[in-house]
């Protein structure tokens, strides 16, 4: 009979680092360096909303964008600026023309700089910002871990290719995210943010027109902002039912053939996430846990800690 050390040694190992991330970061990491961080980022994040719905999306977006990038996670690499000797991810397929709020996190960085010199990473900002626009639009809240400290490099060709395509069928989709350690149920609840936010017309235009799974009155309503040759940039929402309240009208929308990208439609296409699909359609409480966890999880892969990385003074840029 095998031994089963190596497989004890493995999950031993495992559970360790899961351990030491959990130690690593806090809930309360800036409640005696910055107790006005919190509340500084909650108070700018609700301006910024009230000033255009969009943005709550566009602050989810960016934090995933920069979780799924690089070994170290959600380390603020989405923010940096391109330099003539350093390119960095904001030109990558999926976030160049698309990822937008970058100005809010400016704002939030000075008045945070301005009250916490250096103590506050980009990367927690970035986080407790995702954590506020869902609270802001209706949605629910959860435990932010805190500590995570800011990259001094970036990722083109990471950002082209880890993080998830419109056009990933089911299969994609969940691979794309075990590569991250989520599961496929966490896939399917954090696809849940595409509740609110706009999709660019190239990223749906082959469903629109070619697609048969796809409702033809979303279909014909859609054509209208998005010709078969132009328009690249037209934006419509993903959810038109309820485009900027935080809900489960999105996977409502699935079992009526309503999403907007392909690889929305695939988690209500006669695979495997249809059963999850339908129950979050039917229990938004259910969507919502499942969603906050997944979110925590998400916020949680690899984060730099320590002495690693350093604390931007200025998002854009390397100190």
């Amino acid at each position: 009979m095998a031994s089963p050390k190596p497989f004890a040694c493995s999950a031993i190992a495992l559970l360790f680092a899961a351990n030491l991330v959990s130690a690593q970061l806090s809930a309360n990491f800036y409640d005696k360096s910055c107790p006005n961080a919190l509340p500084t980022i909650r108070i700018a994040v609700r301006s910024a909303i009230a000033r255009e719905n969009r943005m709550g999306a566009s602050l989810l977006r960016l934090h995933f964008h920069d979780c799924f990038v690089n070994e170290s996670g959600c380390d603020g690499s989405v923010l940096l600026d391109d330099t003539p000797t350093f390119t960095g991810e904001k030109t990558a397929a999926p976030n160049n023309n698309s990822l937008r709020g970058f100005d809010v996190i400016d704002n939030i960085k000075a008045h945070i700089e301005g009250i916490c010199p250096q103590v506050v990473s980009c990367a927690d900002i970035l986080a407790v910002a995702a954590r506020e626009s869902v609270v802001a639009l209706g949605g629910p809240t959860w435990v932010v871990q805190l500590g995570r400290r800011d990259s001094t490099t970036a990722s083109l060709d990471t950002a082209n290719n880890d993080i998830p395509a419109p056009t990933f069928d089911l299969g994609d989709l969940t691979k794309s995210f075990s590569n991250k350690g989520l599961s496929a149920t966490d896939m399917i609840a954090l696809s849940g943010a595409h509740t609110i936010g706009q999709a660019r017309c190239v990223n749906f235009r082959n469903r629109i027109y070619s697609e048969t799974n796809i409702d033809t009155s979303l279909a014909t309503s859609l054509k209208s902002n998005c010709p078969n040759t132009t328009g690249d940039n037209n934006i419509s929402p993903l959810d038109a039912s309820t485009p900027y309240a935080f809900d489960n009208f999105y996977y409502k929308n699935l079992l009526n053939k309503k999403g907007v990208l392909h690889s929305d439609q695939q988690l209500f296409n006669g695979g495997s996430a249809d059963s999850q699909t339908t129950t979050y359609s039917s229990n938004m409480a259910t969507f919502f846990t499942d969603f906050s966890a997944a979110m925590v999880k998400m916020g949680n892969i690899n984060p730099l800690t320590g002495s690693s990385g350093q604390i931007r003074k200025n998002c854009r840029k390397v100190n």
